[in-house]
């Protein structure tokens, strides 16, 4: 479709014989204008199986300016967390209680057994609105004793972490039920800790060969059968809250637009069928943001530069044949859009 749209638009400029028509023009325009005043389509509300929302996006101008080019969908429809590590696979995202869990495929797997394949550790960028989940529990393989601390603990420093010395718990009771393993690991081979910072998972990973993130998923059951452990890597977020955002939102007043932002000011901005606003969808008397909109959003950058073009040509090409001849009935039309 996109080539021959291109190929008819070619055919039309560069017939001679059969000039522009004003009407060609105008359809032009209407096509362009239509294309921009439809931003909020092109934010995606889904990548696989995973709902995106508010304050994430996978498009540039939607959701939070603060989680720009944080998250992204693989071709496959797979999601994925960038962080200064690499980039994760996203398992799940959770927006009632906010976190998102993410599978590290370096981490030591039931598979593994006592094979330890080469890992690198996790890590967050601090100046974005992502903190490891204290939920998570952190096991470590294979370890040297001569520069980790590696000993039993009380059964109570399972629970209160805090009232804990910071050894490596070769006692845990993670390292005796290896969630999904039929085996256990016992003694120097596994022990659990709980790092209080990322630095310290860097640390402890110089001087043991592998490790394996656990956190405990909250299943509704009655305690203490309420969370069961699972493999990954729960990141905890906030949602900025803002009342312009919550407005946009209101399907009772604005119609239900979607929160984004300027890409270049990253000014707050109300994306609606209608157009884009700085409010919200039913805001008529501020301006709207249709001509000189910087929202991304996947490919609208292309497009409307491909719109402009064509409009721009059909302009020029127009003037240049009624300085020769006067427009006929020859009506021709194209449509020179690429989506």
């Amino acid at each position: 479709m996109h080539s021959s749209l291109i190929m008819n638009f070619h055919l039309i400029i560069t017939n001679k014989q059969k000039p522009i028509s004003l009407l060609l023009i105008i359809q032009l325009i209407h096509s362009f204008s239509t294309l921009t005043n439809s931003q909020s389509t092109l934010c995606r509300t889904s990548c696989g199986t995973i709902p995106i929302q508010y304050p994430f996006s996978i498009d540039d101008g939607c959701g939070s300016p603060y989680y720009r080019y944080i998250l992204s969908c693989s071709d496959s429809q797979k999601l994925e967390l960038r962080t200064p590590s690499g980039r994760y696979p996203i398992h799940n995202v959770s927006y009632s209680d906010p976190h998102i869990v993410v599978t590290d495929p370096f981490m030591w797997n039931c598979e593994d057994g006592e094979n330890y394949r080469p890992t690198r550790p996790f890590s967050l960028d601090t100046s974005t609105r992502f903190k490891l989940s204290p939920q998570n529990q952190y096991l470590f393989f294979n370890c040297s004793e001569e520069n980790v601390i590696v000993k039993p603990k009380p059964m109570f420093c399972q629970q209160f972490p805090e009232h804990c010395d910071s050894s490596c718990d070769s006692a845990s009771y993670l390292c005796r039920h290896l969630p999904v393993c039929s085996f256990a690991m016992s003694g120097s081979s596994c022990c659990s800790y709980v790092p209080k910072a990322i630095e310290s998972l860097r640390l402890m990973l110089m001087y043991c060969s592998s490790y394996a993130s656990v956190y405990w998923r909250n299943v509704g059951a009655p305690q203490p059968y309420d969370q069961v452990p699972e493999y990954g890597i729960r990141v905890d977020f906030d949602i900025p809250v803002t009342t312009r955002c919550l407005r946009c939102q209101d399907q009772s007043k604005s119609g239900g637009g979607t929160c984004g932002f300027d890409t270049q000011t990253q000014n707050f901005m109300c994306l609606c069928k209608e157009g884009n606003f700085t409010t919200h969808c039913n805001d008529y008397d501020n301006a709207r943001h249709n001509r000189n909109v910087h929202v991304i959003a996947g490919t609208v950058t292309g497009i409307s530069a491909f719109g402009a073009l064509g409009i721009g040509g059909g302009i020029w090409y127009l003037k240049k044949v009624r300085a020769k001849a006067p427009v006929t009935c020859g009506v021709q039309t194209n449509e020179n859009r690429l989506f």
